[in-house]
């Protein structure tokens, strides 16, 4: 048994075992990137080719409403792992700060129980290395942003820091217009006439050189699996986080991929081809863990990290939801999202209650046997009961900051406001609830019908709200108050 504790102005996060599940779920955490919400089958989405995932979906849960917790990657991968806002720890965007030590984060945590620990595909909480230059950090200029995830809990890692083009990720052709340069290309031909993309795989402080041709999210999986098979081999739960590069740009898809969609434009080729070759390695998952027979006692979330690039012109789907990603509305920050888990999740359901990656970790630690004390500074909670079909209604409202962006879900309702200017650093601005407005979400998904002046009261409730939410993150941002340090309990 463990013990798991802080110290912190605010109160101490700590998590201790509760009753000892002789056999703990194994779990795999799957996340696509800039994955529209309208993108996939099981949210209605005609266009693309995702199979594998509305098989996923019939077979566990579907969530309609569930967030990232920012409108771009680096601040929501790392709430999935530590269950906090970003603002807490100071991930305010892409390509900016970096994990810090005093995080506890999900690997570290199950690996005190005896769990194997892989992280596979995009990393973009830190940089990889501090001697070369790599991706958009990388090299002893950035040696601050060091935090890999070989150094938060991971014991096996076949990981970027930041993005890589969807085929043959290490290439880039060497004439290309700076259009396709930024959004797409066809796949290289001839390597010895291209030039490198400039971002490296790393496995525990190696970069990976050998076997990096071809559909990217083919090779993290032919990574992630391995890893999966040695961990039942010894008879070990496991713990995998999974997170494609795809469909982010640059997208690139080999000719089998893009065949299927030969009526639309180039880009949109590409765009759908990447998204089918991920959904086809989700299936090659599925398979695998069937042949190995834990299946049934593997817990699977799938969830994107936002909501899709681009403009209205560019082929991401939000499904009719507005804004895109970078943008606090729904299409920005509510994402295609799934839970599959055949010994505890009935097939078949969908459910409405809003949820967020902050949710992962509380909810992991619960099915696990782990419990969260109550008071910790956690912005998530703990979903098992809804996975058990026991949860109608969330109490908790969801907050978000990006930038000068702010939101808040409470229920059927949404806040969505701005600032005079961004407040990651220094003095909080007031909170004017003039500078909001508000949306019924149950009537109005597309944030069309301001209801800020006919529902003055709960327009102020919510800033209010929202105010002290803001004010509990920078505290904790302010003073520290996680300690990633295992302390064995008493028995």
């Amino acid at each position: 048994m463990w013990l798991l504790s802080a110290l912190s102005l605010l109160p101490a996060p700590s998590f201790q075992q509760a009753a000892v599940d002789p056999s703990p779920p194994n779990i795999v955490l799957m996340m696509a990137d800039d994955l529209g919400w309208g993108d996939v089958g099981f949210n209605g989405g005609e266009i693309i080719q995702t199979p594998q995932l509305d098989a996923m979906a019939a077979g566990g849960l579907v969530f309609d409403r569930f967030y990232a917790a920012a409108p771009v990657c680096s601040p929501t991968r790392g709430s999935a792992l530590t269950g906090r806002h970003p603002y807490r720890y100071g991930v305010f965007n892409a390509n900016s700060g970096h994990l810090l030590p005093r995080e506890l984060t999900l690997a570290e945590a199950l690996r005190t129980l005896g769990y194997a620990t892989g992280h596979f595909g995009k990393w973009h909480l830190g940089t990889l290395t501090t001697t070369e230059s790599d991706a958009n950090r990388g090299g002893p200029k950035h040696a601050a942003h060091y935090s890999p995830p070989w150094e938060n809990g991971f014991d096996v890692c076949f990981s970027t820091e930041s993005k890589v083009p969807t085929f043959d990720p290490m290439l880039r052709p060497a004439e290309s217009s700076q259009k396709k340069q930024n959004q797409w290309w066809p796949p290289v031909e001839d390597p010895e006439s291209a030039t490198a993309y400039g971002t490296a795989y790393w496995s525990n402080g190696e970069r990976v050189t050998g076997d990096l041709r071809g559909d990217d999210s083919r090779l993290i999986m032919d990574r992630a699996l391995p890893f999966i098979r040695a961990a039942v081999n010894r008879k070990q739960p496991f713990f995998s986080v999974i997170w494609f590069h795809a469909p982010h740009l640059p997208v690139v898809a080999d000719e089998e991929h893009t065949r299927p969609y030969a009526e639309h434009p180039p880009y949109a080729q590409h765009y759908y081809g990447c998204i089918t070759a991920l959904d086809e390695q989700i299936g090659r998952l599925r398979r695998d863990l069937r042949e190995l027979g834990v299946e049934e006692n593997t817990l699977i979330f799938f969830c994107s990290d936002n909501g899709p690039e681009g403009d209205a012109s560019a082929p991401g789907s939000t499904g009719g939801l507005r804004g895109r990603k970078r943008s606090l509305h729904e299409g920005g920050i509510r994402v295609p999202a799934l839970a599959e888990w055949p010994a505890r999740i009935e097939a078949g359901r969908r459910t409405s209650l809003p949820s967020v990656t902050s949710d992962y970790l509380p909810t992991i630690l619960a099915a696990v046997g782990l419990e969260v004390a109550p008071g910790t500074p956690l912005d998530g909670i703990n979903l098992m009961p809804l996975l058990a079909g026991q949860l109608e209604r969330r109490e908790e409202a969801i907050a978000f900051e990006s930038g000068r962006q702010l939101a808040l879900v409470r229920g059927r309702y949404k806040l969505v406001g701005r600032l005079v200017r961004a407040g990651n650093e220094g003095e909080l601005e007031p909170l004017d609830p003039e500078r909001f407005q508000l949306f019924d979400l149950r009537e109005d998904r597309a944030e069309e019908h301001d209801l800020a002046e006919a529902e003055e009261d709960l327009l102020a409730e919510l800033t209010l709200e929202l105010d002290v939410w803001r004010r509990s993150c920078r505290a904790s941002l302010r003073d520290g108050d996680q300690d990633t340090e295992p302390v064995e309990a008493t028995r």
